[in-house]
């Protein structure tokens, strides 16, 4: 028989759960997606009220584990992160640079963004997923000068020190929508902080599908995941894009599962206990 190597899979997706006449059905088919495929964690960002994020819970019927932060009208952030095995320990960080409640910011001010931490065991190998959303920069603009940047700015200065306090034995991996292009400035910073790479690097295709009316130039992979990894035995990491076609969502219509593709991240390593 053969023993398969230790490995951790993973699969985030900015779901856009927001109200409209269709995201019930939609997110029901998401469910049923995700429950046929062999990830251990979920990651969702998005999750804009709580009977949607009720609706993937019962509907995630392979992922009996769930970590958020209860709020108001929604989880804190919009998140979810849903798990096959135990989750052991789960918190909820408010990122502090927040931007003023103003037209078109407001729902980011309104969802209180932040980081929800959920740690696991797999292969008795801790692991620690940040699941996290950034504030939207609705210019397009990630100069110095662009308030929208300087937010995001201060909230990867956060998210980067909540990588720093996990323990150094742990694989640390951080997911989600992070509303800025791979490859700019902060994109940079942030990985030279936080020291995390990114499987994905120099990958260009875009996460963010625009819809009809928003500029093409807003069509960017703003979605990711990093990782930061203890020097496990032959470790291979692989991340690669996911729901990129339509599907079924009627017996009449077709569509996408999110306005944003979603990531699958696959880590494996090898087992010295054989």
């Amino acid at each position: 028989m053969i023993k398969r190597m230790p490995h951790f899979s993973l699969l985030s997706l900015n779901c856009f759960g927001v109200p409209t006449g269709t995201t019930r059905q939609r997110l029901h088919m998401l469910a049923q997606e995700l429950n046929r495929r062999d990830c251990d964690v979920v990651a969702l960002q998005e999750v804009q009220a709580h009977t949607y994020r009720r609706l993937l819970i019962e509907a995630c019927t392979s992922y009996p584990a769930h970590a958020f932060e209860p709020f108001i009208h929604a989880p804190k952030g919009g998140l979810l992160t849903l798990a096959r095995p135990a989750i052991e320990h789960s918190r909820f960080t408010l990122y502090t640079g927040r931007e003023f409640p103003y037209t078109p910011a407001m729902m980011d001010w309104a969802l209180h963004k932040g980081v929800l931490e959920a740690q696991l065991t797999i292969a008795q190998q801790p692991v620690v997923v940040l699941n996290t959303h950034l504030n939207a920069n609705y210019s397009g603009d990630w100069s110095p000068e662009n308030r929208y940047a300087h937010v995001e700015q201060e909230q990867l200065r956060e998210l980067s020190a909540i990588v720093a306090r996990q323990p150094p034995d742990a694989l640390v991996v951080a997911v989600g929508d992070f509303n800025l292009p791979r490859g700019s400035r902060l994109y940079d910073e942030f990985l030279a902080s936080s020291q995390m790479v990114d499987p994905l690097a120099g990958d260009l295709r875009a996460t963010y599908r625009t819809p009809r009316g928003v500029p093409a130039r807003y069509a960017l992979p703003i979605d990711f995941v990093f990782v930061r990894a203890p020097a496990l035995p032959g470790l291979q990491l692989h991340a690669d894009l996911c729901f990129g076609e339509q599907v079924q969502l009627s017996s009449h219509w077709k569509g996408y599962l999110s306005d944003h593709l979603g990531l699958t991240f696959r880590a494996v390593w090898d087992d010295l206990t054989r």
